[in-house]
């Protein structure tokens, strides 16, 4: 089992998924970033106020012991993923392109032929010549 163990935690995707993990998370704390301290106060100064709803409760009973519906902690949560699901759509988008454009300037130019393909065409030239 530890063997079994030890050639699963060696294989590649392992390793990259873990690094995936790790970079995600990196990244994520960057976009937050983003998000709180750069776009959210730009689009409260746009709206007027403040894009932070937690506030906003509705009370489903009288008294201090009442329980209440957090509707603003959500709202606030869906406003900030749309936000982050944005601007990850426009970083993926911006990567895309970038990547189709640098596919495109290689896949102009044809790969030069390996040996084998040389000998075989020398071959194929040399059948059509005897058949001549």
């Amino acid at each position: 089992m530890l063997g079994e163990f030890k050639k699963f935690i060696l294989r590649g995707n392992v390793l990259d998924l873990a690094i995936g993990v790790i970079i995600g998370a990196a990244f994520g704390a960057i976009v937050t970033s983003l998000v709180d301290d750069i776009i959210n106060p730009i689009i409260g100064f746009i709206l007027g106020g403040s894009t932070d709803f937690t506030g906003y409760r509705l009370l489903l009973g009288s008294g201090e012991d009442a329980p209440a519906l957090a509707y603003g902690s959500f709202i606030t949560a869906v406003i900030n993923f749309l936000i982050v699901a944005l601007i990850l759509f426009f970083i993926v988008r911006a990567f895309n392109h970038l990547f189709d454009r640098a596919a495109a300037q290689t896949s102009d130019t044809p790969p030069a032929p390996t040996k084998q393909e040389v000998l075989l065409t020398e071959i194929r030239d040399a059948i059509k010549q005897r058949a001549l």
